[in-house]
């Protein structure tokens, strides 16, 4: 049986409210708190969708450390972009169905930004992940059906590779987890990187095969 992968060996502050963000790193096996960062998640004019992400990171990860400057805090953005234009999260029902048809049959960008920041320890390291994602050709009735499951009405691009969404999904190249939200293996290197993790308890009892 294995108790966790890994273990957190400093006070952890999880920037962001999202609950697929919360969950992956939970199943990690890492204790943190949540501070939902109150930052504008708007690009300036003439932002480039990767630079926007990476700003953002770094603002709910400065955000929460002003008031947590002894704390690790982890701050990311995450958007979904299509010939160069970021498709945020679909208003209604309506915009959810044009944002996936769109999609259909295309690829799109997954990009995320993170920032862990230390105030205490003068650290702030800021990383940009990027996943193509190819969606296959879908017929207005699928796109109007996986609508209808309400799933993609919370969701950047309209999908949660995660859950139903995932079945429009015909390959991707790079992170599966960025998709969901965040990078893993770029976030637990970074963290490997300043000590805030180290591996768990591991193994405790291992079933092992008979003569």
């Amino acid at each position: 049986m294995i108790s966790r992968l890994l273990t957190t060996t400093g006070k952890l502050i999880l920037a962001s409210g999202s609950p697929r963000r919360k969950t992956l790193l939970q199943d990690l096996g890492l204790e943190f708190e949540v501070i939902a960062a109150q930052v504008e998640e708007k690009p300036r004019a003439g932002e480039k969708p990767e630079d926007f992400v990476l700003r953002a990171g770094s603002d709910k990860a400065g955000a929460v450390s002003c008031g947590n400057p002894a704390s690790w805090v982890l701050g990311a953005d995450t958007v979904v972009v299509h010939g160069g234009r970021i498709l945020g999260k679909p208003g209604n029902a309506e915009e959810a169905l044009s944002v996936l048809l769109v999609l259909s049959g295309q690829k799109h960008l997954v990009h995320t930004g993170f920032c862990l920041a230390n105030v205490k320890k003068q650290v702030s390291v800021s990383r940009l992940v990027t996943t193509e994602v190819y969606f296959s050709s879908f017929s207005e009735e699928i796109a109007a059906a996986y609508v209808a499951s309400r799933e993609p009405l919370d969701k950047a691009g309209a999908y949660g590779i995660q859950g139903v969404g995932g079945v429009l999904v015909e390959k991707i190249n790079g992170s599966y987890s960025n998709v969901v939200g965040l990078p893993l293996v770029e976030v637990i290197q970074e963290m490997l990187r300043y000590k805030l993790v180290a591996p768990g308890p591991g193994i405790t009892e291992i079933a092992r095969p008979g003569p």
